[in-house]
């Protein structure tokens, strides 16, 4: 849902989102505009689903950082912001833990579920963004298809189905996830 009919920029939807009557929201720059997510039960529970396994791969081999609803940038790019629903960013390319604004990266892996607002052309867009600005993989959720599909830089898009298995390709090698189990709700 964008907000306005101008271009902003990072600084100028840094100053936004820091106005006290936008504590409880969560929004996202894209491409100069800004854009209110607008998360149902079924979002969050499918992202609790996504991301507590992977929380649990990660963790015990010490693999990198597994986060939820962080703001990322490209520096140079002054008119993104992007928030993955879920993300991995491998032990190799770890920033210091970001304590306010953005993380200057965008993640390894980026997981982005589809709620009611988002198109199918917005996913995809998302996922492209993702992966020309240093993601290797992007899953894009779809709750009402029960399907993901997964993007990789060389171009290729997987689309599995309810008995597939999701896994992590060469970003998380060894990583399986029934999408029964993510879809579970």
């Amino acid at each position: 849902m964008a907000i306005q009919q101008r271009l902003y920029t990072v600084d100028e939807f840094e100053a936004f989102i820091a106005q006290s009557d936008h504590a409880d929201r969560l929004f996202e720059l894209i491409d100069g505009e800004i854009a209110e997510k607008m998360p149902t039960e079924e979002h969050s529970l499918i992202i609790g689903n996504v991301y507590m396994p992977l929380r649990l791969f990660v963790d015990p081999r010490g693999l990198g950082r597994v986060a939820f609803e962080v703001r990322r940038k490209i520096i140079g790019d002054d008119h993104n912001a992007r928030l993955p629903d879920v993300e991995f960013t491998s032990k190799e390319r770890l920033l210091p833990v970001v304590k306010k604004g953005a993380v200057p990266q965008m993640p390894d892996l980026a997981v982005e579920v589809k709620s009611p607002v988002d198109s199918f052309v917005e996913m995809r867009e998302k996922a492209n963004y993702y992966l020309k600005n240093g993601s290797r993989i992007v899953w894009l959720i779809f709750p009402d298809r029960q399907q993901i599909e997964v993007h990789t830089n060389d171009a290729a898009v997987r689309t599995l189905g309810i008995d597939d298995e999701l896994d992590g390709g060469d970003v998380l090698p060894g990583f399986k996830l029934a999408l029964r189990d993510i879809f579970k709700v």
